[in-house]
């Protein structure tokens, strides 16, 4: 098939909408639904983040997707008792490799993956797919799906799910072409690989760089590659914890994406996880709840408590949080372009960053530099940008 027909473009005035190819077969089978313009993007481009990262690190992988950037992205880990708690994962539940590394994918940022599109690194097996089932997702790509999988998915959405197969032997032509006002653009694909040859170049003091933090900055670089520019990734565990998407200013991304990263991590606050929730309440409320009450609106929110608990829970005020945030470090942290300050390493420290990579090359070097070592952060300079548009 050279040609798909879409549900619509964009916006769902924009008709008619297709995929299609200039030469040879699409590389692509809808097995359920009927995906629209932004479907197709979003899973396209995690499908390429989740091949690169299991490429380069040799486990599954998934992403979470919205509106063509990911909100969370991770490999296959094990997940510990309290990641699955906040996760709401069963607890019987067995996770194989790839559901564990959806589960971190979604988890990232709940909010932000309400209504995503997942992509899989490999044959989505029954475990997975009985995540998926469970949340509100507008579809998943794979490069294939075992056929207990399938028939969970084929239920989702009494049969509207969008569920995408890719040729995971497909490669694209070198060179790519998209139209702006009737202008065609053309360049060359990014083709960059991602491994330890990017972090031999180290100019801060501390020079400690462990393997487990090489993968974490693998992990950024890869997602961020595939992130609206400008951007930054906090990553843990193999898991981004905090994306800053489409920033026009540096710090701001460092900003929305540290504030992510420490709300993924005042979820697992014991306060938090005790919340006394009304049984009727869905998963989207409790992730809408749990973002308000670890906020400085929490006092606003238990004003009108009898709409989410079975009792008023206590203030989790500013001290708590902050006190609480001291427990969060050894993270890893990629920008897509140079720190032009010192103020996103400040952040950054804030948000337990130990480990940087970024391309380098800002005037202001010696400054960015100069905090690392303020801290003992390792900095490393790749020499690489990865803007993404």
């Amino acid at each position: 098939m050279q040609e798909l027909t879409l549900k619509y473009g964009c916006n769902p005035n924009q008709k008619p909408a297709r995929i299609f190819m200039e030469n040879g077969e699409l590389p692509v089978k809808v097995l359920s639904g009927r995906p629209g313009y932004i479907n197709f993007l979003d899973a396209l481009n995690g499908w390429q983040l989740v091949r690169e990262l299991d490429a380069a690190t040799g486990l599954p992988a998934a992403t979470s997707f919205k509106h063509v950037s990911p909100a969370g992205a991770a490999v296959g880990m094990p997940l510990n008792d309290v990641l699955r708690e906040i996760y709401f994962v069963p607890d019987k539940q067995k996770l194989t490799p790839l559901a564990s590394a959806y589960a971190r994918a979604r988890g990232a940022d709940r909010m932000s993956s309400f209504g995503d599109f997942i992509a899989l690194s490999r044959p989505c097996d029954r475990s997975t797919a009985r995540l998926i089932s469970r949340e509100v997702s507008d579809g998943v790509i794979a490069p294939g799906y075992d056929d207990d999988a399938l028939e969970l998915l084929l239920k989702k959405k009494n049969g509207a799910y969008n569920v995408i197969e890719i040729d995971p032997a497909y490669k694209p032509d070198p060179l790519e072409r998209k139209q702006v006002f009737g202008i065609t653009f053309e360049q060359g694909r990014n083709e960059l690989t991602f491994d330890d040859a990017l972090f031999q170049n180290i100019p801060t003091k501390n020079k400690e760089l462990p393997e487990s933090a090489k993968r974490n900055l693998i992990v950024s670089l890869i997602t961020l590659k595939y992130t609206q520019s400008n951007s930054v990734c906090y990553v843990l565990d193999g898991q981004a914890i905090g994306i800053g998407a489409g920033q026009q200013s540096r710090i701001h991304c460092t900003r929305l994406a540290g504030q992510k990263a420490d709300n993924w991590y005042l979820r697992q606050h014991p306060q938090v996880r005790a919340l006394p929730f009304l049984d009727s309440l869905g998963r989207p409320e409790r992730d809408n709840a749990i973002d308000v009450y670890i906020s400085d609106d929490c006092e606003d929110m238990l004003g009108v408590w009898q709409d989410f608990f079975t009792e008023k829970p206590p203030v989790f005020n500013r001290a708590a949080r902050k006190e609480w945030l001291r427990g969060l470090t050894g993270v890893a942290l990629g920008s897509d372009a140079f720190f032009p300050f010192g103020d996103n390493i400040e952040r950054a420290h804030c948000s337990g960053v130990q480990y940087i990579s970024q391309p380098g090359g800002s005037i202001r070097d010696d400054n960015v530099i100069e905090v690392c070592d303020q801290y003992g952060i390792v900095m490393a300079f790749s020499g690489i940008r990865l803007f993404h548009h």
